[in-house]
């Protein structure tokens, strides 16, 4: 008799039911102290092969103490469950190297008819060759894909051949790619532009890069292959910490500029070395994505000043379609000049209505509070606006509330000082 919902919280209790009846199956490791090793994972393998009629699986075995020689039969038994059409699995925090990453990946391989998978394998040890071994290519029919490879160490080499095998997933529509600490350079990251860019079905895409090496011509190759996926409108993207500098910055920006259906983008480039020697028109290039609504632009604990701060104001008022910003500005040199040049653009953005800007650890000053509140007055469809703001405080904050408040439809005006 089928079953179609099963909850184990206990390996034995799983072992011993009736596997075949299973077609939504929950296996919980995590909880009540497991710690079901090699010989439990290679067990629960051997039982999960005989669930013929297994359609939707979870299985949470985080810090469980399994290593190559466990997650061998354990994706042994998951390549049986040939009817798999949903699967996450979750193994962060165990001992899997290269070897067992690629045995998981073979299993994997043969559930042809997976079309939604979540693979967790953070803080394991897979490095490059455990990254190109899980051959997510085999799974053809692939549309919504969650892959957390976080801290793993799979270098340059590894993400290119990661990203030759997802730009084979013809069918992606949905993709969430965590990378993180992952020691990937400009090559790597090339690789990756280069395998998401022929993902031409893609509509969502998460990529988590921080803390990585791809510098400025990694950034800019990222972007061009992010341009080639004409589908997409919902994009995150977490740049902080890779030295890509104004001109990877600039030539992201312009590689993003060519997602013609982009919508709702959040962009972290904190910590970049984005400096003002080049102005850092990276909005420039999002000007061109007339249907983006929605952006969120990080740019704290870089450098851009005086320079930086008017040219990104500049390419920010080519973004006309724009209802919600959020602009983070935070401890970058800017001075009174940078804070007119930007307010004395932002007005340009005639449909925008909400607002969050932060200016913390600037240099503002009293004129150029004045200047920015003169020009986000004119955002004459700006109804709810937050501003963050740190020196001069009394001051800064009478004047910016003198010029903003002269705006008929700012019904919701806050300024946080600290």
């Amino acid at each position: 008799m089928i079953q179609e919902k099963a909850y184990y919280y206990n390996l034995e209790q799983f072992l011993s039911s009736s596997l075949q009846s299973f077609q939504v199956l929950h296996i919980d490791m995590k909880k009540y102290g497991n710690q079901i090793g090699d010989e439990g994972a290679s067990s629960l393998g051997s039982g999960l092969g005989k669930c013929t009629n297994l359609l939707n699986l979870i299985l949470h075995l985080r810090s469980n103490q399994i290593s190559d020689e466990g997650v061998l039969q354990l994706g042994s038994g998951l390549g049986k469950c040939s009817n798999l059409s949903n699967l996450i699995l979750d193994l962060q925090e165990n001992q899997i190297r290269a070897i067992g990453t690629s045995n998981l990946g073979y299993g994997l391989g043969k559930c042809t008819n997976l079309s939604n998978l979540t693979l967790n394998l953070a803080l394991n040890k897979i490095g490059a060759i455990g990254a190109s071994g899980l051959g997510l290519w085999k799974c053809t029919n692939l549309t919504n894909l969650i892959l957390n490879l976080w801290e793993n160490q799979i270098g340059g080499e590894g993400a290119t051949v990661l990203g030759s095998d997802l730009g084979k997933c013809t069918n992606l529509q949905n993709l969430a790619l965590h990378l993180s600490l992952n020691k990937i350079d400009a090559i790597g990251a090339s690789g990756l532009g280069n395998g998401l860019g022929k993902c031409t079905n893609l509509l969502n895409l998460t990529l988590n890069l921080w803390s990585n090496q791809i510098g400025q011509e990694g950034a800019s190759c990222l972007g061009s292959g992010l341009g080639k996926c004409p589908n997409l409108s919902n994009l995150s993207l977490d740049l902080q910490n890779n030295q890509i500098g104004a001109i990877g910055a600039s030539s992201l920006g312009s590689g993003l500029g060519n997602c013609a259906n982009l919508q709702n983008l959040k962009l972290e480039l904190q910590g970049n070395l984005i400096g003002n020697e080049d102005t850092p028109d990276i909005a420039s290039g999002l000007g061109k994505c007339t249907n983006l609504s929605n952006l969120t632009l990080h740019l704290s604990l870089n450098k851009i000043g005086t320079v930086g701060a008017s040219g990104l104001g500049s390419g920010l008022g080519k973004c006309t379609n724009l209802s919600n910003l959020t602009l983070d500005l935070g401890w970058n040199e800017i001075d009174a000049i940078g804070a007119s040049g930007l307010g004395s653009c932002l007005w340009k953005c005639t449909n925008l209505s909400t607002m969050t800007l932060n200016l913390l650890r600037n240099q503002i000053g009293e004129q150029g509070a004045s200047d920015l509140g003169f020009g986000l007055a004119k955002c004459t469809n700006l109804s709810n606006l937050t501003l963050h703001i740190s020196e001069d405080k009394i001051k800064i904050s009478k004047q910016l509330k003198v010029r903003c408040l002269k705006s008929k439809r700012l019904v919701d005006l806050k300024i946080k000082q600290i």
